[in-house]
């Protein structure tokens, strides 16, 4: 379980990174946003090359989820996994329903500032 940022490096590739939530004090106070949505995936779906609609949380709730980037690199998140997805650009990345279960998600549309 942990916290990521997802987001387009200066070359348009994805990029991932491990966010210290304990250093985020903007975080802990709260972020504005505008509304929840519940997805579930189904056991094997895949989207090719996206980029992200909008800075947006995602939350895994249940089942794991395939991110793969640009540089070939495929990352693995689970449940309680929370991803800042921000690669609103470029070529954005691949996602993947892994697990043997549908993958069901939460994500929170951040307000632009």
């Amino acid at each position: 379980m942990g916290t990521f940022r997802l987001y387009t490096g200066p070359d348009g590739q994805g990029r991932i990174e491990t966010i210290d939530i304990e250093k985020k004090t903007d975080w802990l106070k709260g972020l504005p946003t505008t509304q929840i949505a519940f997805s579930v995936w189904p056991v094997g779906r895949f989207l090719d090359w996206h980029p992200a609609p909008r800075r947006q949380f995602v939350i895994i709730l249940s089942g794991q989820l395939e991110i793969g980037l640009g540089d070939g690199s495929r990352h693995v998140f689970g449940p309680g996994d929370a991803r800042l997805v921000e690669d609103t650009t470029g070529q954005g990345h691949t996602t993947r329903v892994v697990s043997n279960e549908p993958v069901v998600t939460a994500t929170i549309p951040l307000v632009q500032q």
